[in-house]
């Protein structure tokens, strides 16, 4: 059994823990909770939902997987509730890449601190990401606050898996871009983390209210939608502070001589020019269910992932008898 006292900063490798979680007996691949085997049509419902969802996300592998020159994800969170981790799961199934950055919080150590979360689903999205590396794929982690432990390891190789303080990206048309999650042009991290620790908390309520929204959301067929980003961009002093930290990534990257920043750490996807520098934030998979991809030519874009394919997929197949079908897939 997993033990709670089992943390990330007790990890002595990267690749010794992923084999501990991987091999725990608490965790078998999407396995139904208990209640659903409790009789009753509720709890039956659940485990056909349940099912259906097991048997899309453990079956055969995509044949037209998209394929990019880069992926970039980071605030995955995984090791909390609000992970949207199986979405993500969807997501790299369906999506190739000769590189891919994770940039920061992909593990939160500091939720792990407290008490310890790890559902089947966390654990199928690290190991497809090392299957990607065993595969040939170039992965690169760049840490961040909420898994700051790993900034112990910071030049080493973990099952394939090369870790970094920062990386310089050249992209297919020559442009260079910083990769860097954020997390040290925040003064609230930076100077007063006590102070972080209880945002942190606040934002687990958040975060707790949006997964009870979306549930009942879906009960009605209704899309995606996050209250707690909805809320933080209604308020005056996050606008503020959102806006200031793309300026200081900016002026790092003009400072550094490269041409963007690629970002996470705030849980706001966006591309956007600062004076003459091209800021690009990847998002997160506890909001906004995104990721920054690159192409073939150089050319960057969002795509956004908050339905599963099948979902898309049967949308698609009854606009083409008439219903409306909106594609919320991918979004440049």
């Amino acid at each position: 059994m997993i033990r709670k006292r089992m943390i990330v900063e007790d990890m002595t490798t990267l690749e010794t823990t992923l084999d501990r979680i991987g091999s725990a007996r608490a965790i078998q691949p999407f396995a139904p909770p208990q209640d659903a085997r409790v009789p009753g049509k509720q709890n039956k419902g659940r485990r056909s939902r349940r099912s259906i969802l097991d048997e899309r996300l453990t079956g055969p592998r995509p044949k037209n997987r998209k394929r990019h020159r880069t992926l970039f994800i980071s605030d995955t969170h995984l090791g909390t509730p609000g992970c949207k981790a199986e979405l993500l799961l969807d997501f790299l199934r369906h999506n190739e890449a000769e590189t891919i950055y994770l940039v920061g919080d992909i593990v939160d150590g500091w939720r792990l601190k407290r008490s310890w979360y790890w559902s089947a689903s966390h654990n199928a999205v690290v190991q497809e990401l090392l299957r990607k590396a065993r595969k040939g794929a170039n992965v690169i982690y760049v840490p961040g606050n909420h898994d700051e432990a790993l900034r112990d390891y910071i030049g080493l190789n973990f099952g394939g898996v090369d870790v970094l303080a920062d990386a310089i990206h050249e992209t297919a048309d020559g442009r260079r871009f910083l990769v860097i999650h954020g997390d040290q042009f925040d003064g609230v991290v930076k100077y007063a983390k006590w102070l972080a620790h209880l945002g942190d908390r606040a934002y687990e309520l958040a975060l707790s209210l949006n997964n009870w929204l979306h549930e009942i959301r879906r009960a009605f067929g209704m899309p995606y939608w996050s209250l707690s980003s909805w809320l933080k961009h209604r308020v005056k002093n996050a606008v503020e502070f959102i806006s200031s930290y793309e300026v200081a990534l900016a002026r790092e990257a003009r400072e550094r001589g490269v041409d963007g920043v690629i970002c996470g750490h705030i849980h706001h996807a966006e591309m956007r020019d600062i004076d003459g520098i091209l800021y690009c934030n990847d998002g997160d998979w506890v909001e906004s269910c995104t990721a920054l991809a690159e192409d073939d030519q150089g050319a960057l874009s969002i795509l956004t992932w908050q339905r599963f394919s099948w979902e898309v997929a049967e949308d698609a197949g009854n606009a083409r008898i008439g219903h409306d079908a909106p594609n919320v897939l991918n979004a440049a």
